[in-house]
């Protein structure tokens, strides 16, 4: 999508704007306005937690499938800062089974942290009142704890290490499928193309249609 106009940065290459380069400009401003689309859950899948922490702040993911179902970032205050990496790492596993406990009540999920030691929590001997709240929270619960090195828990991190100022949102909406295949037909059609352009440059430019989430309507 953006090929025409990465190529326009290379060493040598004469600045040209062109139709091609129009398009890639017009689609890559129609994606960075479409709200982010979550998955819904399905009970009958697996549920998977990944979770982190930093310094200042947890985070953490829900996903089913390798898609995000919800996510979820916590700043902390100034004694949970004081806390042990272990602790702040437990901390959000936590907060993540507290916040989704409706959605992993029912069935075996699967906890992902990179803190390597948190694997054996159910093993280890209880000896410090973190410990404690962890087994009391997972209580009743069937789960497996798995380790995930920290450069592959990448979504978990970056919302760890948000800043405390800034807000997440996020979207789930049901969309039809038929609705994704009148979408897919756009790039088969000449005049449907122009008229997403016009539209993305500007949503009232044209008379008796409108872009909503990517979708013309008249």
């Amino acid at each position: 999508m953006t090929r025409p106009l990465t190529a326009l940065l290379k060493k040598g290459v004469p600045f040209k704007w062109a139709e091609l380069q129009q398009q890639a400009f017009s689609q890559v401003k129609w994606a960075m306005v479409q709200a982010p689309v979550l998955a819904l859950p399905d009970f009958s899948q697996e549920f998977i937690v990944e979770t982190d922490a930093c310094d200042k702040g947890i985070g953490a993911v829900l996903l089913q499938n390798g898609h995000p179902i919800a996510y979820l970032s916590k700043a902390l205050g100034v004694k949970a800062q004081a806390l042990f990496t272990y602790e702040k790492e437990c901390l959000a596993i936590l907060m993540a089974v507290n916040k989704w406990r409706a959605y992993l009540q029912n069935n075996e999920f699967v906890i992902q942290t990179n803190h390597k030691s948190l694997t054996h929590l159910g093993e280890q001997k209880l000896t410090t009142s973190m410990q404690h709240k962890a087994f009391i929270k997972l209580m009743g619960l069937q789960y497996k704890i798995r380790y995930k090195q920290g450069a592959e828990n990448r979504v978990a991190d970056a919302l760890s290490r948000r800043d405390a100022d800034e807000e997440l949102s996020a979207i789930s909406v049901g969309r039809p499928k038929w609705l994704e295949s009148v979408v897919d037909w756009y790039d088969q059609d000449e005049e449907a193309k122009q008229l997403l352009a016009q539209l993305i440059i500007n949503l009232v430019g044209v008379e008796h249609f409108t872009l909503t989430n990517g979708v013309i309507r008249f």
